[in-house]
């Protein structure tokens, strides 16, 4: 009796009319699994290119530095297994540590310091600027960006070469500027990528900026805000979300620039611009040591996802 009751209901007129049994929690969980599969069957197409060209790569990149890999004699027709032996050689080598310490100094002064500082300045300056200021901008900075990589590299050699554009125009003031290339070569190639990727932060941050409500800023000015405690304590925290998502970006791809560096200083002098792609570029194609050079990508790829993942939790906690 209690069954049946349970199974109908009654309407406005006072009719009996079935009532659908609520669903258990097995039915709810494959309604759930038919509507994600539903979903993803669109994706299938842009997965498989992932696992062919992205994937695949990193497989075989990541079993190629167990292995003796070269250009050039025996191991260039068949490759042995060699297992950690080229990790072990390579965190034995004197260039190792040298080449995480400038790939650290890069990354935190170009993109974390650099890009992200000058783009935010960049994107109040063109928010709050005339006209020429936005003019001034798009072709200095935005036009960098987007040159092709290798003739930004040659730009940057020929600004900061010892005959180039930098000792030319300090020469107009008296002053004999050294062999910036030579003398301070890390300095050379933060200012250069900071100069060529700047463009990027300032299109984000001046995306986030139009995202802020002013009717909160002009609260903050009327309870005596000035401008910077308006941009410190107003602003910034609006627009968290933009910089870690911005950080997360620019640090990945400062971790893969190879041709400013290479065109700009090769790794030198001596190895004081070596970063981890120039060291594993050279070992593998200089030195025609493929498996040495793949461990060091190995190691390359595993720092690019410790920060993805330090970004993407940033990410997330701000989100939850």
């Amino acid at each position: 009796m209690t069954s049946t009751l349970d199974a109908v209901g009654s309407d406005a007129r006072g009719r009996t009319t079935p009532v659908r049994p609520p669903r258990g929690p097995k039915t709810r969980s494959r309604a759930h699994a038919r509507r994600s599969l539903a979903r993803a069957v669109p994706l299938i197409p842009a997965i498989g290119l992932l696992v062919v060209f992205l994937v695949g790569p990193i497989l075989s990149s990541f079993y190629g530095s167990f292995t003796n890999m070269s250009l050039t004699g025996s191991a260039a027709a068949s490759a042995e297994w060699v297992g950690l032996q080229n990790y072990i050689d390579l965190f034995n080598s004197p260039d190792f540590p040298v080449s995480v310490w400038l790939t650290l100094v890069f990354l935190i002064g170009s993109a974390v310091i650099g890009q992200n500082i000058v783009g935010m300045v960049l994107a109040l300056l063109m928010r709050g600027g005339s006209r020429w200021v936005g003019a001034l901008v798009s072709t200095f900075v935005v036009g960098a960006w987007v040159l092709p990589e290798i003739v930004a590299a040659f730009a940057s050699y020929a600004f900061f070469s010892q005959h180039g554009t930098l000792n030319a125009i300090l020469a107009g003031f008296g002053i004999t500027g050294p062999s910036w290339l030579f003398a301070f070569p890390m300095l050379s190639i933060i200012l250069a990528n900071t100069w060529r990727g700047a463009a990027f932060s300032m299109l984000v941050y001046s995306a986030a900026l139009q995202e802020v409500p002013p009717e909160i800023t002009e609260a903050a000015e009327v309870d005596g805000a000035n401008g910077a405690k308006r941009f410190f304590l107003v602003t910034l925290p609006m627009i968290r979300r933009s910089i870690s998502t911005n950080l997360m970006l620019i640090t990945l791809q400062t971790l893969s620039v190879f041709t400013l560096i290479y065109v700009m200083t090769g790794g030198g002098p001596g190895n004081k611009s070596m970063t981890l792609p120039v060291l594993a570029y050279q070992e593998a194609f200089k030195f025609s040591e493929l498996g040495y050079g793949t461990a060091i990508a190995t190691i390359l790829l595993l720092v690019g996802a410790v920060f993805a993942i330090v970004y993407v939790r940033a990410l997330k906690t701000e989100v939850d």
